[in-house]
Parts: C-alpha cells; sequence; structure tokens
C-alpha cells in the first residue's frame, strides 16, 4: 500500500470513526434557552488578544449531560436515532443510541486511551486501547481535539490544550468581522476555523495537503443557554473532490452542565469480543 493509498484509508476510516462515534452521541441546549444572533465586531485584533478572548468565551463545562437527534447519511446507510450522552471533561464520554420504544441498541464509551462499545443488538463488544489502533498514518488527532469538535472549541491537533506560547503556531487573518485560523499537523493535514466578531467559531475544515479529501464541520443555530453561547445544530460532511460524500446532522436539546454524573459500563459475560477492525470493515461493507 503506497502512502497515498495509506492516508486515503485512515483519513476515509478516520472520518467513519468520527461518524460512528457521533452517531451514538447527544449534546445539546436546555429549554430556557433563547437563540440569538451572531454579533459583529470589525475591530481587528493582536494575535495574543483574538486567542486570549476566543479562550475566554470558550464554552465552560466540568460535566456535561444531552440528548440530541442524529440524522446519518452516507451511501447505502441513512438513519436517525435519539442519543443520549454523559460527559466527564478531559475524562471520557458515555454515548447511548436509543432509536425506539426507549430500548438501547448501541453504548459506546471514549477515554483518553480507550475506546468501548458495547452492540446490543448482536451480542458483541469492542474493548481497545489507542496504542493498538495506530496506523501506518500518524494524525495526530485526539480525544480532546474530538472534545473540542463536540463543543464548539479551537484545538491544536495531538493537544490537550492550547498556551499562550502556542498562539504562535496558528495562522490568523482578520477581515472586517471574520477571521481565519489556520494550522497544521505532522503530516500536513490543514486544518481551518472560521470565526465571527464574537471569537465563535462558525466551522471546522480538516483538508489533505492535496485538498483531494475534507472533514467539514458547520457549527449553526447558536443559542444562549445557562449564560453560554453553543451551536444546537451541527452538520458535519466528508467531502471529495468538493462534493459530499455524506455527512451526519446533529440536533442538541435538554442539556445540563455541572451536575453528578455516573458512568456504568458492564459488559454481559455471554457477549462476544471483536475488534474495532471489525466494526470499520462492517461500515465499509455497508457503503457498496
Amino acid at each position: 500500500m503506497n502512502y497515498k493509498d495509506s492516508f486515503k484509508s485512515r483519513f476515509t476510516s478516520w472520518f467513519i470513526s468520527i461518524g460512528f462515534i457521533v452517531f451514538i452521541f447527544s449534546l445539546s441546549g436546555c429549554k430556557s434557552s433563547k437563540k440569538v444572533a451572531v454579533l459583529e465586531r470589525g475591530s481587528e485584533k493582536t494575535q495574543k488578544e483574538f486567542f486570549t478572548q476566543m479562550q475566554e468565551q470558550a464554552f465552560q463545562f466540568e460535566t456535561l449531560t444531552a440528548r440530541l437527534n442524529v440524522d446519518l447519511d452516507l451511501p447505502g446507510n441513512t438513519m436517525s436515532s435519539r442519543v443520549d450522552l454523559k460527559m466527564i471533561k478531559d475524562s471520557a464520554f458515555q454515548l447511548s443510541v436509543v432509536p425506539f420504544l426507549g430500548i438501547e441498541v448501541f453504548r459506546a464509551e471514549i477515554s483518553v486511551d480507550s475506546v468501548k462499545i458495547l452492540d446490543r443488538m448482536n451480542k458483541r463488544y469492542v474493548a481497545e486501547n489507542y496504542a493498538n489502533l495506530k496506523g501506518q498514518t500518524p494524525i495526530e488527532f485526539n480525544f480532546y481535539n474530538l472534545q473540542a469538535l463536540l463543543t464548539n472549541q479551537l484545538f491544536l491537533p495531538g493537544q490537550k490544550e492550547i498556551k499562550p506560547k502556542q498562539y504562535s503556531r496558528f495562522q490568523l487573518t482578520q477581515e472586517g468581522s471574520a477571521a481565519e485560523i489556520q494550522v497544521k499537523d505532522a503530516i500536513g493535514l490543514l486544518y481551518t476555523f472560521m470565526a465571527d466578531g464574537e471569537e465563535k467559531i462558525l466551522s471546522t475544515r480538516v483538508t489533505d495537503s492535496s485538498e483531494h479529501y475534507a472533514l467539514q464541520w458547520n457549527y449553526l443555530s447558536f443559542r444562549q443557554t445557562e449564560g453560554q453561547f453553543f451551536p444546537m445544530k451541527m452538520d458535519i460532511q466528508l467531502q471529495k473532490d468538493g462534493a459530499s460524500q455524506g455527512g451526519i446532522v446533529l440536533n442538541f436539546s435538554h442539556m445540563q452542565t455541572n451536575v453528578p454524573v455516573k458512568m456504568d459500563f458492564s459488559i454481559p459475560s455471554k457477549y462476544t469480543r471483536i475488534t474495532l477492525a471489525q466494526i470499520m470493515k462492517s461500515l465499509s461493507k455497508n457503503k457498496k
């Protein structure tokens, strides 16, 4: 397998992995949330001022519980489902797929160093450490970056947080009320964040060096909930040569932050253990 084929396989698998995780994920906004307009501030800021304000205004939480409706649209695989979420910041989040009659069919737990999945319909499970999932292409994207994507935050590939001394790694371009923020990882993947005049991230785009493949993550319908802005809708698309290859839409509701969270992931003794690679292979077959 040459580098281009390796990258294509890894990038596509990475997207499907995110899609699968997001498919069993939920985030949202409480009933009392109010829709807010995107505000504009035209004055340009220094790089330090811009990133300092962005970090200060980022969505803050220690724990999060939520519900969302997920619409999955991949070639040969279209479905909608309710998903429930439990999340402990910088530690783990647990996702429960409940498509009908309140019956859970999938449960997944993604932590800093491992992933676990329960497939209740087929009585099987996955339990793997990330160290065992490394492929030929060293993509830096990690748990903290996925957490940032799902909570509308800026991130550095492979990093837990952004320190002031790392602001210089980003290329910042400001024009009126819009800002473009770019950074590359070790293998040349380009991360492009678009922000408005209030330093809210409106989209995140990940492309390979040839711009052949792209992951587009749009944040929509910002509302104020518990005193913070949050996008109540996320539209995620995989693109090839500018054309959509399928995507996922997340619609959020019933969100609570900083409440006690308990995570249970007991595995029934009669369940069969399989690998994440077997699930990925199954998903790939469904796309044909």
